[in-house]
């Protein structure tokens, strides 16, 4: 772990630039948690489009250290969401003993203090990952939202280090409507839930938003989910209650004929190739 007062931070660099203000915040967190210093944080210094920096990784020993050693579960919690996101925004291809885009930082720090940087933002994730059986049991009775039930089980599929699944799951957090490539012909398949029936998934040409009236295809549902990962989100989503995941699953595991090409299509292929 970086000392706060170490000329390292001044070459890390983040979303707008210098970083130098990170350890302050990050001191602030550890004396008192804030959520609104942890936003500044996390939206200012840390995560950007999608995107993480070198400083986010210097920073993640510190929030590891307030996850594991906090008394407040509402803290807790909140810290496995969004470091959660940070590992699902990582490049799991990422070989030690530090990013090859680190070039620059190599240059400015050496090759020594990026290897210890990177090494240890790996072990904490690890630290990080272990607090999931707690997160989940607190989530699964105190936690009614289903969007922030859907963060979690986005953290978990990042911490396990199914990027794909993890990255589909956070483009499509509110879960009430998917994109999904024909392997075939390569165009879209917008998959929404029927206006009548939310709990039923049905295949579109068009996005559904801008094309009303436009005929639907039925989505089969699989009666069982023969892919394990399928299988492992089915049982996580149970575990928090998340019951709208939980009931697409069924459809998102199933087949359809494409609007565009009517070829036969597995939608879950089709749907995580996207983001391959």
């Amino acid at each position: 772990m970086l000392k706060p007062n170490s000329n390292i931070w001044r070459k890390l660099t983040g979303p707008y630039g210098s970083s130098e203000n990170v350890p302050v915040l990050l001191q602030q967190l550890m004396r008192q948690y804030s959520q609104e210093v942890f936003d500044e944080l996390f939206q200012e210094h840390l995560f950007h489009q999608n995107t993480i920096y070198p400083v986010t990784y210097a920073a993640m020993p510190f929030l590891a250290q307030i996850a594991c050693s906090t008394s407040d579960a509402e803290v807790r919690k909140e810290l496995f969401i969004n470091c959660g996101i940070i590992e699902a925004s990582r490049d799991g291809r990422d070989e030690a003993p530090f990013p090859e885009s680190w070039a620059e930082l190599v240059e400015e720090a050496g090759s020594s203090v990026c290897t210890e940087l990177y090494w240890e933002y790996i072990e904490e994730i690890g630290r990080i990952k272990a607090l999931t059986k707690e997160v989940f049991a607190y989530t699964a009775y105190h936690c009614a939202d289903e969007t922030e039930k859907r963060y979690i089980l986005v953290a978990d599929a990042a911490y396990r280090g199914s990027y794909v699944l993890a990255n589909m799951l956070l483009t499509f957090i509110n879960g009430d409507e998917y994109v999904a490539v024909c392997p075939a012909c390569e165009e879209d398949v917008f998959i929404w839930p029927n206006e009548q029936n939310p709990e039923i998934l049905q295949a579109y040409e068009h996005d559904p938003v801008f094309h009303t009236g436009q005929e639907s295809q039925v989505i089969f549902p699989a009666a069982s989910f023969a892919d394990e990962e399928i299988r492992m989100i089915a049982e996580r989503a149970e575990a928090i209650g998340e019951q709208s995941l939980a009931r697409h699953l069924h459809y998102l595991a199933g087949e359809t004929l494409c609007p565009s090409c009517h070829e036969k299509i597995s939608v879950w292929p089709s749907l995580l190739n996207t983001f391959t």
